[in-house]
Order: structure tokens, then sequence, then C-alpha cells
């Protein structure tokens, strides 16, 4: 059995989650491969999740909200140890600009084949709110987040990025389109015929996913429907502003672990991202045949055909975001006609059957 070195900013704790990893790393392990995951965390631990898993957490220092950034002094020396003993097949960077992922650099100059994976180039595509947070984005960008680019062997991005930025950046010869994609059997519309209609947020409420203006354009709303109820699932810190003064509205329902349940009860699924690579929450509410209204940011359009699976509009509106939920609110056939096909184009286009065969030949070419 092959192994993957899978180098992640982090795996499951608290806030600090990569959705993304974890879900390669299942992916990886359905096609094949056993998986050492090598992430900040906490505290240093290392967790024998199974035979083909491994999560090992080095402990960081983590900057909160709108860095939500971790430094953790030794990772590089920890990666190339691990390395040594347990010599990979592959290795795998995944997200551009964490701390983890400057160790490509020292693995290149060593004489190892990194392999960089990538949702969004944060400091160029993707932006946090704030703009001390943008500038040093943008420095970090193109200085330390360029180079990982350039020692890596391969890229893949989870959703098309422009043609022109890939050429300026110097790696359109080496860049390819692979999604995360998504095991859509666990989820479903439920059977239940409810007598609210409920419109949910998934993700953490931090600023850059705009949970602001879900909140600021739709409880008003309430006053015109009164069968509609809001929901916010997901991790947020004790005292949250968003919270103190929505909680009357809105229930926060913090973290969950049943999302295939809250979404198979959502009708209308809301992702208001000032900035976002590939939303798994997204592909989660389209393979729950959800109606989704998201933000034109990121792999958000590449997900939602706009008018066919979903409704976009431009980040930041909230008077768009309140029309078109009103509009699915007031068009039942809408919605139903709307999540069917969001759950068709997961199907045909982002299955983990079909990833699965991508990634099983991009690591035999790699």
């Amino acid at each position: 059995m092959k192994t993957i070195l899978l180098i992640s900013p982090y795996w499951k704790e608290e806030h600090r989650w990569m959705v993304s990893s974890v879900k390669l790393a299942d992916l990886w392990q359905r096609i094949g491969f056993k998986v050492i995951a090598v992430c900040m965390g906490s505290e240093s631990r290392i967790d024998h999740v199974s035979d083909t898993l491994t999560v090992h957490y080095r402990k960081d220092i983590f900057l909160p909200d709108p860095w939500n950034y971790g430094i953790a002094f030794g990772f590089t020396g920890y990666v190339r140890k691990l390395i040594k003993k347990e010599k990979p097949d592959h290795i795998v960077v995944n997200k551009l600009l964490f701390w983890t992922s400057f160790s490509a650099i020292a693995l290149r100059l060593t004489g190892h084949k990194v392999l960089v994976l990538t949702d969004a180039f944060v400091g160029i595509n993707w932006w946090p709110r704030g703009f001390i947070p943008k500038v040093c984005g943008a420095i970090y960008a193109w200085t330390g987040g360029w180079l990982i680019l350039l020692c890596a062997n391969r890229v893949v991005t989870f959703h098309p990025q422009p043609t022109c930025l890939l050429r300026r950046l110097l790696i359109h010869k080496k860049t390819q389109v692979i999604p995360t994609g998504i095991d859509p059997t666990g989820y479903k519309k439920s059977d239940a015929v409810p007598s609210d209609i409920t419109v949910s947020y998934v993700g953490r409420l931090e600023s850059i996913k705009g949970v602001d203006d879900f909140l600021a354009a739709l409880v008003p709303l309430k006053s015109e429907y009164k069968n509609m109820k809001l929901q916010v699932v997901g991790w947020y810190k004790d005292n949250h502003p968003l919270v103190e003064q929505y909680q009357r509205e809105v229930k926060f329902t913090g973290l969950r672990k049943d999302i295939p349940d809250v979404l198979g009860a959502t009708d209308i699924f809301v992702m208001p991202s000032h900035s976002e690579g590939l939303s798994n929450a997204i592909m989660e509410a389209m393979s729950s045949s959800c109606a989704c209204v998201v933000s034109e940011v990121g792999g958000n359009t590449f997900l939602v055909q706009n008018g066919v699976s979903g409704l976009c509009f431009p980040a930041g509106d909230r008077e768009a975001l309140a029309s078109h939920v009103r509009r699915l609110l007031e068009d039942p056939a809408k919605r139903r006609m709307m999540g069917d096909a969001a759950r068709k184009r997961i199907d045909e286009h982002f299955s983990w059957e079909k990833v699965g065969k991508m990634y099983t030949e991009f690591f035999e070419s790699s």
C-alpha cells in the first residue's frame, strides 16, 4: 500500500477545522492509500485513527479572527523527521500561505517532490476583511506564498483560476483543477413535511464568512414571513457580538455533528462569504437538495449555476441577498427545482466516484 504524507494547517479541533484535508484523506484511503497527516493543534500529540490514517498534531500559537492563523515553531523539522521515518510515496501540502505550507520550501531544497493543493490564492484573489489584514496578506502572498508555488512540483487548485493569473505566477504549466468533491450518499432531503421554511447558514462565525450580512439581510424578513425560521450552524466564540444581538430572532446551534440531518431539514441554504475557496458546506447543501443562495466569490459560482442550481449575488449586497431569499420563500416550485438541479450537479461533476478517478490518475503521473 502506497503512503501519502498530508501536510495540513489543521484537522478536527474545536474551531480549528480543515474540512478539505479530512475529506481528502478519507477519499485517498478509499482509493487505496495510507495517509499520514501532520498539522497544528492546541497540543502536540499523535492520534492513530485507523490502520490507514494517523494524525500528528504540533502545538501552535493561534491568532484569532480576522487573522485565523497559527504558528508552530519547529513544524518543518518535525515533518522532515517524519518523512525520513515513514518514507512516503507522495508529499502533499494542502492550503497555501498557512504556516504549515512553508515546509514545502525546505522540502524542495532537500530534494523532495512536493505537491501543493489549494482552493484559493490568499492575498491575490482571496482577501480577509479589514485593511491591515489585506495589506499583510498581499505582501505575504507575493513573497513567501509565491515562493511556495514555485517550489511545488505540481499544483492542484480546487476550482478554476484565471489563466492570466497562473501565467503571472509562472505556474500555468504545472497546474490543474481537481475539486475536493463529496460523497453524496449520506445526504438527502427529509421526507417530513415541515410547517416552517428553514433558512440556514452552516460554517464558523468568522468575519470572512459574511454572517453579519446573512443576519442583517434576513432577520427583517421574519416580519413578512411568519413561517420562516433562521438558523446559524457552526462554532462561535463565547459572547460573540452577533449572537448577543440576534439570539432572540435566530437559532444559533453551535457546533453540530449531524450536518446531514440539519441540511436535510433545510429549505434554503445561504453562503454569504466575502472570499471563498471551494466550499464544502455548499457541496453538502447541494447534495441535500437545498436551494442555495451564494455570494459571487471564489468557487461558489463554479459550484452553483446562477438561476439553475441556485442564485448568486454580489458579496456584501444585502438587498440582493434578501431579494433572492424572498423569491425562494414565495415560490416553493422554484425551491424544489433548484434543489433537484443542485443534487444533479453534484452527482454529475463533484461526486467522489468521479473525483477519485481524477486523483488516481494524478498520483500515478506524479
